[in-house]
């Protein structure tokens, strides 16, 4: 064809805002070259950046995965992958009095704002620039130009009406020609306004992104798939944009493809059983899949860890870390149908070396209310504790799955995916395998001890027989004989000491109660013996804490001090009428602890449900040695 014909099926099939050639008739899919053009295959890729056909290249970051069919590749995008078309600090010369981009892209998740190509600002009142896009349902394009709202920039959103497939490609063209902004999808115009007109306002600072609607505060990235986007300086005509669909219709018509998702989780990530040089991340899908963890020092994830075999709980054990290091990690799982389960990038911090401090959080009886447990784990992460000990009750029954997919691990999700949490066995959890399954912890799991800084804990099973002479007893015996550490800490879901109103004896009816599970308290002896500090229990849905008791009796020092921790969830209950000699303060409402363990210096804060500080408590030692040398 001559240049003289593409030039007239160019001005018929697309208009400038400046007096033109009397057009001649269209033929076939002829048109003027694009002012940028990308075209999203692997061949284009030369280390981070996407070579673009015409104009500027795309800076890519993030892993970078390909799709393939019958008719080519696409880029597959996930919240974890970015594309800027240009350098930071450059300003490619987009259109600004006329205007078509046109794009073939597959969208695999809803998002409230999810952008596929703009240069957008959307701060305020800074409303400049356009974004074509999609939200939950039908494809999008938001506008700001110098006529609407005298000059000032104001948006406009056009919304389409055809709902978009998951996993189907489409095709979604935006087109403004200085007096209007028109929307089309797979051909056909959905959406028109005119309150936009005269040259459209760019933002100077922001970069044109790609797969994502960003802006000086916000990143929504997309997942789905691109394939093509391209940029005109001219106005397209609807004949153009129907043309450019059909070109591409067996595109359209290719069945809807597997999907990257973050629905596929049963369980989103959570962190198991941290120590200096490692970490265990586990992980449910709704179906069995393969397990993969990208981990590494930056965003980038650049090492991985793979298990064999497919699972629907996915465990992986991360091994040679750094000691009080900062590790980025996303997990991964492809289903039988080819489709990938994919989670955002999350941080851990490994364990830290011997004598730096740190800080722990203790939660019990979340049980079934996550509404709770959640605000009390947004609050705890606040303070970015380095794990979470847990003393029981963790869900209200363990033999039924769903407390523990909709109720603990959404609870938890706040500080579950960043810290580690150590648990013990409630009554509630019914020794059931969920417990087990879920878990990763030292064998035989009901019961282990594990290092942290300076203290070493000593995480033990109520539920089963603890009397002396027990596997149990004689295995926390010969742990707490052998142990160095500076601190040392008991965790069991029964207290030995509790003013509880009811559960050991109804104290408004008679004045019979033990005050305290004696089963538990059969271990009294043993923490006296090797000087532990702190007993944390649950099962009473209050809090309180002890003086320190020593042979029966409140002392001054050198005596275990008992807290119950049980408000994290469960139904609350109420102390007795009568104030016991070992109590020293206790309150009615759901509520968490704070631990700071510094040297010989530990602080110790309980938060009631609004985030205030109802105790508080300063331990010291006269020196950082255990208390109790091991006999030789």
């Amino acid at each position: 064809m001559s240049h003289l014909r593409l030039l007239r099926a160019a001005l018929l099939l697309f208009t400038v805002p400046l007096p033109l050639l009397d057009p001649q008739p269209a033929c076939g899919h002829d048109g003027p070259d694009p002012l940028i053009h990308w075209d999203f295959r692997p061949q284009q890729l030369q280390g981070s950046k996407l070579k673009a056909r015409l104009g500027v290249d795309i800076e890519l970051s993030g892993p970078l995965r390909w799709s393939e069919d019958e008719f080519g590749h696409s880029l597959m995008l996930t919240p974890r992958t970015a594309g800027y078309a240009q350098p930071a600090g450059t300003a490619p010369a987009l259109p600004a009095k006329a205007l078509t981009v046109s794009a073939w892209v597959s969208v695999d998740e809803p998002l409230d704002w999810g952008g596929i190509i703009g240069r957008i600002q959307d701060d305020g009142d800074q409303e400049l620039g356009w974004m074509l896009g999609f939200d939950r349902s039908v494809f999008t394009l938001t506008i700001s130009t110098s006529g609407a709202d005298d000059g000032n920039g104001r948006h406009t959103a056009l919304k389409g009406s055809t709902p978009w497939v998951r996993g189907r490609f489409h095709h979604v063209a935006a087109v403004f020609d200085g007096q209007s902004a028109r929307l089309y999808v797979d051909g056909r115009e959905e959406a028109f306004t005119a309150e936009q007109y005269g040259e459209i306002l760019y933002p100077a600072a922001q970069q044109v992104s790609i797969g994502s609607f960003r802006d000086g505060n916000e990143d929504h990235r997309m997942t789905g798939r691109l394939r093509d986007i391209r940029i005109f300086d001219l106005a397209a005509k609807p004949e153009w944009v129907r043309l450019e669909f059909e070109h591409g219709v067996k595109l359209a018509s290719l069945a809807a493809r597997p999907v990257v998702s973050a629905s596929g989780f049963a369980v989103e990530p959570y962190l198991q059983f941290g120590t200096q040089t490692s970490m265990t991340i586990m992980w449910r899908t709704a179906q069995p899949g393969s397990t993969l963890v990208r981990y590494g020092a930056t965003a980038a994830c650049e090492q991985e860890m793979k298990v064999e075999g497919l699972h629907e709980i996915h465990q992986v054990l991360l091994q040679n870390l750094e000691p009080e290091t900062q590790y980025f990690y996303t997990v991964e799982t492809t289903l039988a149908d080819g489709s990938i389960v994919e989670s955002p990038t999350y941080t851990f911090v490994t364990a830290v070396k011997d004598q730096t401090p740190f800080a722990f959080a203790v939660f019990g009886d979340t049980q079934k209310n996550p509404q709770v447990s959640g605000k009390l784990a947004t609050m705890a992460w606040a303070q970015r504790p380095s794990f979470l000990v847990h003393v029981g009750d963790l869900v209200d029954k363990g033999t039924l799955a769903n407390h523990w997919t909709e109720h603990f691990f959404p609870g938890m999700k706040p500080v579950a995916q960043r810290i580690p949490f150590y648990p013990v066995l409630g009554n509630h959890e019914e020794n059931a395998q969920n417990y087990f399954d879920y878990m990763a912890l030292p064998s035989p799991e009901y019961r282990y001890t594990f290092h942290y800084g300076n203290t070493q804990f000593f995480m033990i099973d109520s539920n089963r027989d603890i009397s002396p002479g027990s596997e149990q007893y004689e295995w926390l015996k010969q742990e707490l004989q052998q142990s160095q550490a500076v601190w040392k800490i008991a965790c069991h879901h029964h207290p030995p000491y509790s003013s509880d109103e009811d559960d050991y004896g109804n104290l408004w009816k008679t004045r019979i109660s033990t005050r305290g599970d004696l089963r538990a308290r059969q271990l009294v002896s043993l923490y006296e013996q090797f000087h532990v500090d702190i007993v944390w229990s649950g099962h009473i849905h209050s809090y309180e804490r002890t003086w320190p008791i020593h042979q029966g009796q409140a002392v001054e020092q050198q005596g275990t001090i008992y807290m119950i921790t049980g408000g994290a969830g469960g139904n609350l209950e109420t102390a007795g009428p009568f104030r016991p000699f070992f109590q020293n303060n206790v309150k009615h409402g759901h509520h968490y602890c704070m631990v700071a363990v510094n040297g010989g210096t530990m602080e110790i804060k309980a938060f009631d449900l609004e985030g205030r500080l109802f105790d508080t408590i300063t331990l010291r030692k006269s020196a950082v040695k255990p208390a109790h040398q091991p006999q030789p």
